[in-house]
């Protein structure tokens, strides 16, 4: 059943955490007249406000209340709104190295994970922060103290929660498959624009230089190569079949092996060689390896020693090696040597010899 056509009616929504963000700079003057007060002494910050909540610093000069904290300076960030406040929050202190250009350095993020995992403040626990913030005695003098004074920046993020997601219709305007390759197809038909000719034995055949040098290396050489800006009227093309040429300006424009239909098995099995010979005269790889594909589903005893030499001919190292599997895998070479294709592979290509045997000793070696 074929789909259809009409365009499907698509709706989508978004949703997105709301968020305020805030910045507090807590400055120490006097810095050395703050330290010594004992661990679990604090100073603290003047109360501000994010997110419609409101927060204060703590900041002690001998570490918390804790033991292990007594070589660090402790910070926490306190939620001082109404007890029954629930607020999800992520935050990060600084300390400031350069208090000109607000310079800073990290010394603190979120505890446990990071940025992806906020930390949550209520009634239950309003107070988050870091017990080791920085080693007291790092902040002897610069860069962190300058001038008896510590700077301190804590940048907060609250979550403000998330709005109902709004829906909307999603509109689609349906765009048409591709008509490059129709359209230059027919632009060989027309032989509209044509601006160059090839005679192929008693036939001539008209095509357009651009294209043929997009499609391959050979014909660019050809055609705007020192010989090309040369010639006069049409190129002469010899040892080729006009079909064949045909066939090979019908890929340059299409990108596909014209229809072969109306030949009979044989017929086309013998035009396919014709048609990679082409491929790999022109160096039309593509091409090339198309052929050799319809070759390899062909193979069988009485083919395969003719498809050998047409793939050692025209440098076609897959093909080659799928025939030499083929002929190592049987069980006796009688009917191989019986055909007619064995006569030109051992008259054209005797050096292929040495694959085969070289091939057989390795699966034996197997």
């Amino acid at each position: 059943m074929q789909a259809s056509k009409n365009p499907i009616e698509t709706t989508g929504s978004r949703c997105a955490p709301q968020t305020a963000r805030g910045r507090h700079v807590f400055e120490i003057a006097g810095y050395s007249l703050q330290k010594g007060v004992g661990p679990g002494k604090f100073i603290k910050s003047a109360t501000f406000a994010v997110g419609g909540h409101d927060w204060r610093l703590r900041f002690y000069p001998d570490g918390d209340s804790r033991e292990d904290c007594n070589d660090y300076v402790s910070a926490y960030l306190d939620l001082i709104s109404k007890a029954d406040a629930e607020v999800r929050v992520l935050y990060a202190f600084r300390l400031v190295t350069n208090p000109v250009n607000m310079i800073s350095v990290p010394v603190g993020s979120v505890p446990v994970g990071s940025a992806l995992k906020p930390i949550g403040f209520s009634s239950l626990r309003s107070s988050w922060g870091f017990p080791k913030l920085k080693k007291k005695s790092e902040l002897e003098g610069p860069p962190f103290v300058r001038d008896d004074r510590l700077v301190l920046l804590c940048d907060i993020t609250v979550i403000m929660g998330t709005p109902e997601p709004e829906s909307r219709t999603m509109y689609h305007i349906q765009v048409p498959p591709s008509d490059l390759v129709a359209d230059l197809g027919k632009l060989l038909e027309s032989q509209e624009g044509v601006d160059v000719a090839f005679k192929v034995k008693n036939q001539v055949f008209h095509a357009h230089k651009i294209v043929l040098a997009m499609r391959s290396p050979v014909f660019k050489a050809e055609l705007y190569g020192p010989i090309g800006n040369k010639r006069q009227g049409s190129i002469n093309v010899k040892d080729m079949l006009p079909p064949v040429f045909k066939a090979l300006l019908h890929f340059a424009y299409t990108d596909s092996l014209p229809e072969m239909d109306y030949l009979d098995e044989d017929e086309n099995e013998e035009m396919v060689k014709h048609l990679l010979a082409a491929a790999d005269r022109y160096a039309m790889e593509r091409m090339k390896s198309m052929c050799a594909e319809i070759l390899c589903k062909k193979l069988d005893v009485k083919r395969v020693a003719g498809t050998l030499a047409i793939a050692d001919q025209h440098h076609c190292s897959k093909l080659k090696d799928v025939c030499i599997q083929f002929i190592n895998s049987l069980s006796r070479m009688d009917d191989i040597v019986e055909s007619k294709g064995y006569v030109h592979l051992k008259r054209a290509c005797p050096t292929v010899f040495v694959d085969l045997w070289e091939q057989s000793a390795k699966s034996r070696r197997l």
